[in-house]
């Protein structure tokens, strides 16, 4: 069935801008923080929920604000860590079809329609990421995470994937497939690192942030690595300027030379 466009479509961007004002109005008063992602469906006696909550606990402790979606599972255990420990506690809470209520350990609680304006707080106010078991979503907020510093839309924040028995497999399958078939270069494997143990994801956190472990092997890419490595704003160039939703601007992609190919012929190479 297509779908029905109307004049009102318009009309909805000034909902779409609602949740970015408020989003920015709040989230630029949190300070230093990690986003933490993972399954909504984690029970609470999980040792993944429990290694979350501790996880975030340290954060905390260690004066970084957490943030999550704020739903239940592994962003309730991250939310209750940042909360007991007496920390900034974020929830980005997302509105579904299925009801979802969000989790009591929120300081700090916003509400999003939109999965979008939700990831763009997620990034833009994240020094680092934690990736704890997930489905879908999890994956999806990890590989767009990747995939935003590996084409240098953002600085290169550290990656955490927390559970190397959960984890292995489809790093295998990124070096196998991707590395191998040269879909991605040797050194995007270092983006991410995986760690077993709270401790060691808080560590290798404030090392990270501290000074970035990855930057692009290609030699124009990595002048701009430099660039925003050097930089305390992480914008140190025209051509790394900050688009201030969270990405930067770059250069317009160039029109191509060649000719175009027409009905009954190819295109020029």
């Amino acid at each position: 069935m297509p779908i029905e466009m109307t004049g009102n479509d318009s009309w909805r961007i000034f909902r779409i801008m609602s949740e970015f004002v408020e989003g920015f109005e709040v989230m630029a008063r949190v300070g230093p923080a990690v986003s933490m992602f993972g399954s909504a469906r984690t029970k609470p006696d999980d040792p993944m929920y429990i290694a979350a909550e501790r996880t975030a606990h340290l954060l905390a402790k260690s004066k970084l604000a957490v943030i999550t979606g704020g739903g239940p599972g592994i962003m309730e255990a991250a939310n209750k860590g940042a909360f007991d420990a007496k920390g900034v506690s974020v929830g980005c809470n997302i509105t579904l079809p299925q009801e979802q209520e969000g989790n009591k350990y929120q300081t700090i609680s916003l509400d999003f329609h939109y999965f979008y304006a939700r990831k763009v707080m997620f990034v833009k106010y994240a020094s680092a990421f934690i990736c704890f078991p997930g489905g879908y979503g999890t994956l999806d907020e990890f590989f767009e995470t990747i995939t935003l510093i590996q084409t240098l839309k953002v600085a290169p924040q550290p990656i955490i994937l927390y559970g190397k028995s959960y984890w292995t497999g489809l790093v295998d399958w990124i070096r196998d497939q991707l590395q191998t078939g040269h879909f991605i270069d040797a050194e995007d494997i270092n983006i991410f690192h995986i760690v077993d143990s709270p401790e060691e994801a808080v560590r290798q956190i404030k090392k990270g942030i501290k000074k970035p472990w990855w930057k692009p092997r290609d030699a124009v890419l990595k002048h701009l690595g430099d660039a925003m490595l050097k930089s305390t704003t992480m914008m140190a160039s025209p051509a790394i300027e900050d688009a201030g939703e969270g990405t930067r601007y770059g250069s317009r992609p160039k029109k191509t030379s060649r000719k175009h190919a027409r009905p009954g012929k190819k295109a020029e190479q």
